[in-house]
């Protein structure tokens, strides 16, 4: 029972222990079909090693009778096969380049719409073989999330298959080159050399980490006195997300008992070759959580796959709209805890003040391109797609402030009312859904790839963080780019007329009181997998995969310690409620208060949870734990094989009903890093009917779910962002179900001890670093 509730808590998943015996067990053929996924995506830049996965790989299922459905984009990608024209292996795949989008659409296609499993695997063993790495992953990830019938089956996270878009060159190159008999004779060295000059050494390393003016809390390495670009046998465990709970768990040990570990320390993009401020927040825009749930998103959200096809609920415009606002209001905040305050406006003709080097190479060993400090995009000539691009842009906000849109047949779209937003936000995506094809479709895509210097038929294109969705959001300019973006949405909402205070009163309901704990964060350290960069050999004993070596990335990394709000809700009578909790900054860059209608923007989504309130005086407690939306860490690509084997040999029950959310937020980076002294923020509580009669398929368990169809990510049939999606008149938006609070967040360095000078580094990891931060 214990090591089941670890797992569940691994998975990314709370429950309580109470309905543990109801989990559904995963039977043998489901155990095959997961063991095949993470096989076939096993070093999936190298060729593929499994036997069985290679004799089913010869050949492509083009029968129209396999498919549920069959159509132009599966016909173009089978033929520019066969043409040679399709993106050959170990190019750069760019999920925002035409021509690459187009053929994997098609190979999207034979994945997703294959009537069975057989087709589906053997055309995956195929694709392995002979598809670009890049498409094929994306084709795959998309085909895994959306098909109903693979409920429960998981890929590895996008990170642990590509390493390469998340982790700077440094590790890359060592870890492809590692080899554990070069590594064990340098630690031997290592270790005669300490014995006889480990004196000299401390001095060295005292002299050198201490009076560097340039050490920072996020080269914590250098504060334990550890080399850089090294590799150090784990002796311990795996450093991840609720060790505490697995390392005391002897099953969980016993898992990965034979498997050798091996860590490195790495870092965030630094300033190398020229000043960047920006690269101070390089640990939230690089932080691999933030990276993938932009990925994830857009995978969940993709925007050429059809409503009508694909079972959406009709809000899926308004929804990733939603993300972006997310996303750029968190980004603020981070801002704002440095001094840096607002992102800066975005204007084509304008030079880009603040350049980005990613220290990334794709798995072809190229570098990606980086753009210098006051970049202009006048320099990039191609007149046709800026042209398109432009107009695109200027038409939307045409559309919106005239409040109409007339169709080529003379049909006029009313959209002054608020069921347009979705009109509005097919537009600024620029998905499949667009009312107007002709004019809105792909503007996005070609947005980016005009940033990223790519032509409309370019195929062999060169590596551009802009170009794929899990690494555009480490370059500051995305953040520009995209703050226009939400700008054409806050621009729909002021044509509408804020909520009266009739439209926000809920009649017999009062917050009466919140309290609110302590809000701290601090920075941990995490190991990432990147096992799949190894190079060496591949063992198989009895046809199966030998994994016993792991190579880990470890990272600093923002967290908070859990904290909880209490409220004291009074009611005329007993009914259902909805219970609305939000975030946002107080005070502007230079302290000034920011008023609440220019504030409101910058209001992020904490929660919303569902509650039964009772006559008189009603107690509702929520800790952090609790927000539907947010998720722990994922398992490891190394945990997870091992735990399909394990229950394929019938030593471990594996949990059907344990789907890892991949599309939920890091719980770790809710709050923004806040400052030592406390950084003044406003929480706002609303409690709003939970009006369950008009919410399809909803439950009163407020949950989340993935995938483009309805789900449970819709609590009730508001805009995701009330009541903060109008702007605001301050004589109606005062009402007894709202409550503002002020609070302060504050920060703790947990590695202040390692720049005092008494503390003695001896070139080893402290441990008890960990028990330090686990007891507080």
């Amino acid at each position: 029972m214990k090591f089941a509730i670890a797992l569940l808590a691994c998975l990314g998943l709370a429950v309580a222990a109470s309905i543990l015996p109801q989990v559904k067990v995963a039977d043998k053929d489901f155990l095959e079909k997961q063991k095949f996924l993470l096989e076939i995506v096993y070093r999936v830049t190298d060729p593929l090693m499994f036997d069985e996965w290679i004799k089913l790989g010869n050949t492509f299922v083009t029968d129209r009778s396999y498919y549920s459905h069959y159509d132009e984009y599966m016909e173009k990608f089978w033929e520019s096969f066969k043409l040679g024209t399709i993106l050959p292996r170990g190019e750069f795949f760019g999920a925002l380049v035409a021509t690459h989008h187009q053929q994997a659409w098609g190979l999207f296609n034979f994945f997703y719409f294959a009537k069975d499993w057989e087709t589906f695997r053997q055309n995956v063993c195929w694709a392995r073989m002979h598809i670009n790495e890049g498409m094929f992953v994306y084709a795959l990830s998309m085909a895994v999330i959306h098909r109903e019938d693979f409920n429960g089956l998981v890929l590895p996270a996008i990170y642990e298959i590509f390493p390469q878009h998340f982790f700077n060159s440094d590790l890359i190159h060592k870890a492809e080159k590692f080899d554990y008999n070069v590594w064990k004779k340098l630690t031997m060295y290592e270790h005669e050399y300490k014995e006889h000059f480990g004196g000299m050494q401390m001095m060295y390393n005292h002299s050198y980490y201490h009076d560097n003016e340039y050490m920072k809390v996020w080269q914590w390495w250098k504060q334990m006195g550890l080399k850089k670009n090294h590799w150090y046998a784990e002796e311990n465990f795996m450093l991840r997300e609720n060790i505490k709970e697995f390392n005391q768990d002897d099953k969980w040990n016993s898992l990965l008992k034979d498997t050798q570990m091996w860590w490195m320390p790495v870092d965030y993009t630094r300033d190398i070759e020229f000043y960047n401020r920006e690269s101070a927040l390089s640990y939230l825009t690089e932080d691999l959580g933030w990276m993938s749930f932009w990925y994830y998103l857009n995978m969940d959200q993709a925007f050429f796959l059809d409503s009508d096809t694909f079972g959406s609920n009709g809000r899926r415009g308004e929804f990733w709209l939603y993300a972006v606002h997310k996303v750029m209001s968190r980004y603020y905040m981070e801002r704002l805890s440095h001094g840096f305050g607002e992102i800066p406006e975005f204007y084509w003709l304008q030079q880009i003040e603040h350049g980005y080097k990613p220290q990334l190479v794709a798995y072809n060993g190229i570098g990606f391109s980086y753009r210098p400090n006051y970049y202009d995009f006048k320099t990039y000539t191609n007149l046709d797609m800026f042209n398109k691009i432009q107009n695109a842009f200027q038409r939307i906000y045409d559309i919106i402030d005239m409040g109409y849109y007339r169709m080529h047949d003379g049909q006029i779209i009313d959209l002054r009312h608020e069921n347009a937003l979705e009109h509005i936000s097919n537009l600024v995506q620029g998905n499949i859904d667009v009312f107007d094809k002709y004019f809105f479709n792909y503007y996005y895509m070609l947005s980016h790839m005009f940033i990223s210097q790519v032509g409309r038929h370019d195929v062999e294109v060169s590596p551009s963080v802009m170009l794929n969705f899990e690494t555009m959001v480490r370059d500051p300019y995305f953040y520009i780019f995209h703050k226009k973006i939400a700008d054409a949405f806050l621009r729909f909402k002021g044509h509408l007329k804020p909520y009266s205070k009739n439209e926000l009163l809920f009649t017999g309901v009062e917050i009466e009181e919140v309290q609110i704990t302590e809000l701290v964060t601090y920075f941990d350290l995490v190991d990432f997998d990147v096992t799949t960069l190894l190079n060496d050999k591949m063992i198989f004993h009895d046809g199966k995969l030998v994994w016993n070596k792991a190579l880990l990335a470890r990272q600093m990394r923002l967290n908070h310690k859990p904290f909880r709000f209490d409220l004291s809700i009074s009611s005329d009578k007993k009914q259902q409620a909805l219970l609305r909790v939000f975030l946002a900054p107080k005070y502007d860059e230079n302290g000034q208060l920011l008023a609440m209608d220019e504030n409101r923007e910058n209001f992020l989504t904490l929660g919303k949870f569902a509650i039964d309130l009772i006559p008189g005086k009603n107690k509702i407690s929520y800790s952090s734990d609790d927000f539907y939306w947010t998720q722990k860490d994922r398992s490891t690509y190394t945990e997870l094989y091992h735990y399909v084997m394990m229950a394929m040999e019938g030593n471990y029950e594996f949990p059907l009903n344990t789907r890892e959310s991949y599309c939920l937020f890091p719980d770790r980076l809710i709050l923004p890093r806040g400052w030592t002294q406390g950084m003044p923020m406003r929480m706002f509580f609303m409690v709003t009917p939970y009006e369950i009669t008009k919410v399809e398929n909803s439950s009163h368990i407020t949950s989340y779910s993935c995938g483009f169809g309805y789900g449970g990510r819709f609590t009730d049939d508001k805009p995701l962002f009330y009541p903060f999606d109008r702007e605001i008149s301050m004589s109606e938006f005062d009402v007894p179900n709202m409550y503002f609070k002020d609070v302060k967040i504050y920060h703790e360095d947990k590695f202040e001890k390692y720049s005092e000078s008494q503390h003695q580094m001896d070139g080893k990891f402290d441990y008890t670093f960990l028990n330090n931060y686990y007891k507080n």
